[in-house]
């Protein structure tokens, strides 16, 4: 990945370990590979449907991170339910790890706003390399982990109510953001071209995803609200953006990525439902969990809403947030930060923080969850935060 306007040994094209990038993986499903990104939980990576698509469920997952490469096995995929391959519709996929990511994995949230058209986004990703000019080159190496910027420039619903049958498949409204590959030159702006969405570019930071970038995040403000899908080259009549007219992540063609935010019910959902042994009482819930000797685990807090929803379609959110006590982020367990949302006829789900074992002797510690900000309910009258703490039980002898 990815095709960008300079060369890929350019370092601002590089997404280096320690930059923020250390949860985006490269995936390989039989004899074919993709990109995908660690999720929120540290044990599922969101990924492209279509990478499944030959009946493989099986993966090998490899981590590059500031610790090292850690390669990981999966034997379970869930794909959404309503993948349309004929119209590249709900193309995501959630891949489970056997096991807990490396502690030195960045962990991703998702982009749950509907603000996402006009906005910078950063891809991520495997594939080929090249360049606006040239196209991708056929090439890849699966130790170069690049990136690039682009603009979500329009609904891929918008895209097919402008140009019709030209475009042959037909995309699911508010589900596919489009980008395309700009060099300023309007000739070669091709959502400018073919739907009067003009925009030249981000300079010499734009780029296209390419072969092997499937599944890959786009990211804003450092959450995932895009996962990379395909991408097209598409002319109408006279009118052809793309500077070489052959499909190959160059200047004038334009890439889709899944609405991250389109889907969050069906992701929360699918993680939560994967949880081991999580509480779904108050008498369930463990105050003080072991720290284990290697990996992480799971501590669990769970929020109830107790009232009374007077719409029962109605989304009730809290944002969520960890702090240290005795215990330190990143030593003994992984700072957490998210929001929490309560879908229709849900009244309560857990909030997963990861414990980070050792072997090294060391007094009980503790550290907190602060919950704020309730949309859609009320912690009570004068109420504006709500804490919790978790103590984390040394089992390593003390002397």
């Amino acid at each position: 990945m990815v095709t960008t306007v300079t060369s890929y040994t350019d370092s601002r094209n590089r997404a280096y370990a320690g930059q923020g990038f250390d949860g985006v993986v490269r995936i390989s499903v039989g004899g074919y590979f993709g990109t995908g990104e660690l999720l929120y939980d540290g044990q599922a990576v969101l990924t492209a449907a279509h990478l499944f698509s030959h009946g493989v469920t099986s993966a090998s997952i490899v981590f590059d991170t500031t610790a090292g490469t850690q390669t990981l096995s999966s034997s379970k995929v869930t794909v959404q339910p309503a993948y349309d391959v004929v119209n590249d519709n709900n193309d995501l996929a959630i891949v489970w790890l056997n096991g807990h990511a490396p502690v030195s994995a960045d962990r991703y949230n998702l982009y749950r706003s509907s603000d996402e058209l006009a906005q910078t986004f950063t891809m991520v990703g495997y594939g080929q390399v090249g360049t606006g000019s040239t196209g991708a080159t056929g090439q890849s190496d699966p130790t170069w982990r690049l990136k690039a910027q682009n603009t979500f420039d329009a609904d891929a619903a918008t895209l097919k109510s402008a140009i019709g049958q030209v475009m042959a498949w037909t995309p699911t409204p508010g589900t596919q953001l489009l980008a395309d590959f700009d060099n300023g030159k309007s000739v070669n702006d091709a959502l400018g071209q073919l739907a009067s969405l003009s925009g030249l570019g981000l300079g010499a930071n734009e780029g296209l995803i390419a072969a092997g970038d499937s599944g890959g995040p786009a990211f804003i403000n450092g959450q995932v609200a895009g996962v990379a899908g395909y991408v097209t080259s598409l002319s109408v009549g006279a009118t052809h953006p793309d500077v070489d007219n052959i499909s190959n992540s160059s200047y004038g063609e334009m890439a889709a990525w899944q609405r991250v935010g389109y889907y969050q019910q069906w992701i929360d959902q699918s993680l939560r439902a994967q949880y081991p042994n999580a509480p779904t009482k108050p008498a369930d819930v463990q105050k003080a969990v072991p720290e284990g000797n290697s990996g992480t685990s799971y501590a669990y807090f769970l929020l109830q809403f107790t009232g009374v929803r007077s719409d029962p379609n109605q989304w009730l959110s809290v944002d969520y947030t960890t702090r240290d006590g005795t215990a330190q982020a990143g030593r003994d367990y992984i700072a957490a930060r998210g929001k929490l949302v309560l879908y229709p006829n849900e009244n309560q789900a857990v909030i997963p923080v990861e414990i980070i074992g050792d072997i090294t002797p060391e007094p009980d510690e503790t550290f907190y969850l602060d919950v704020t900000n309730p949309v859609g309910g009320s912690f009570g009258p004068g109420v504006v935060m709500l804490t919790a703490m978790r103590t984390i039980v040394n089992d390593d002898g003390w002397a």
